[in-house]
């Protein structure tokens, strides 16, 4: 089926109404929209997130450094709703101008300031606390570089492939082709690598599995954008399902997944984490693939 022809205007007006399931905050402008204070708590580190793939980037960092005893990786994990627009209170703006999740305040040191973009986040904490990036020269750009293929495939996922496929208002089949054959190759490139090395960057758990599997395991594990993983017959993947599996069954990978998540059963989310207590009656729902 054709999709109907779209001649765009001379100039493209900022009334024109999108449609969607987040029309009703996006808008072409930069900026706060509200006066609104932040929360800031006593650890070090501030984090306002959600427990989508970017912010779980984050949180799963967070936790692997507390697993591994750095006891300065305390932090305050602060949900934003970005479906209610809390992204462009003005405290949040403050902190990410982008108005994105995940933003975090430093305030380990005797000034606090401010890390946005999640692959930022993450090569921060790994160079603060010398973990999960190698110093070696080579190891460090093979690991720095599936960092950033992960951040430069996220959109064509996330924004192309998830927008079209699951939350346009309306079925096109050009973009939904589009995005759903980038999505695989992106998946391809994943599971040729897996087929050589026992993690994305070689044989050590490093920055390139905590950023890519956030965004990869809820396609193998078929909780993403409705029915994606039957349409894009993610079980090809055999490789990055191995991968998937010997991931999640980290702790701090699990414990990591359900914090800011505010959706599903409540015993299952964890809205806000300010200790290792808070996991103290929560299941981990998160299971290796089947």
């Amino acid at each position: 089926m054709a999709d109907a022809t779209y001649t765009p205007p001379a100039v493209w007006s900022a009334d024109t109404v999108s449609g969607g399931r987040f029309a009703n905050i996006n808008r072409p402008t930069a900026g706060a929209r509200e006066e609104k204070a932040l929360p800031v708590g006593t650890h070090p580190f501030q984090l306002y997130s959600l427990a989508t793939p970017n912010g779980v980037k984050v949180t799963v960092m967070l936790e692997e450094l507390l697993e591994a005893g750095h006891a300065g990786a305390e932090y305050d994990a602060w949900t934003i709703n970005i479906g209610a627009g809390e992204q462009f209170g003005s405290g949040f703006v403050e902190v990410n101008p982008n108005s994105k999740i995940p933003a975090m305040l430093d305030q380990s040191g005797a000034t606090a300031f401010r890390v946005f973009e999640s692959g930022a986040i993450l090569v921060h904490l790994a160079e603060k606390f010398g973990m999960f990036l190698p110093a070696d020269p080579a190891a460090r750009a093979e690991v720095l570089s599936w960092v950033l293929w992960q951040v430069a495939s996220g959109p064509f996922m996330g924004g192309g492939f998830g927008h079209f496929y699951a939350y346009a208002p309306e079925k096109y089949e050009y973009p939904i082709n589009r995005y759903a054959m980038e999505t695989k190759r992106i998946f391809d490139v994943a599971d040729q690598q897996l087929a050589k090395t026992r993690f994305l960057a070689g044989d050590e758990y490093t920055l390139a599995d905590i950023a890519n599997f956030p965004w990869l395991a809820p396609f193998v594990e078929g909780n993403i954008y409705n029915d994606a993983k039957t349409f894009l017959s993610i079980d090809e993947y055999q490789n990055v399902a191995r991968w998937v599996a010997e991931i999640n069954a980290r702790p701090a990978v699990q414990r990591g997944r359900i914090v800011n998540k505010v959706w599903g059963d409540e015993d299952t989310q964890l809205k806000e984490r300010h200790s290792a207590a808070d996991f103290e009656g929560k299941r981990l729902v998160f299971g290796p693939p089947e």
